[in-house]
């Protein structure tokens, strides 16, 4: 689903890379239109580096990211599978197993 960050998405992504300064996507030149893409492709080192990226969300700002995830606005099909690995061990300590699930699922349509 195709969106525009919104100033909530915008904070978020600050937070996870302090390093944006409002740039487009290197590889196409567009705006960005999710959150987790550019932070595991353009800024994290690896995927030690992504984990510690995504960790710098609180609980409250992670359940935002993960209803986004839930409802589709937020891609994941850009994440490894190693990536998107760790993004689900957060979802479930987070949101619990069933959450975990669902965006698992989610991630296995989109990256089919």
């Amino acid at each position: 689903m195709v969106r525009v960050l919104r100033e909530q998405d915008l904070i978020l992504l600050t937070a996870m890379a302090p390093e944006f300064s409002g740039e487009a996507c290197r590889g196409s030149g567009v705006a960005y239109k999710s959150l987790l893409p550019p932070v595991a492709n353009h800024y994290s080192k690896d995927v030690d580096d992504f984990d510690a990226r995504i960790g710098r969300l609180s609980d409250d700002e992670f359940r935002y990211l993960i209803d986004l995830m839930l409802t589709g606005e937020e891609s994941l099909h850009c994440l490894s599978p190693e990536y998107f690995f760790r993004l689900e061990e957060r979802i479930r300590k987070i949101s619990g197993q069933e959450t975990a699930h669902k965006i698992g699922a989610r991630y296995a349509m989109e990256c089919d």
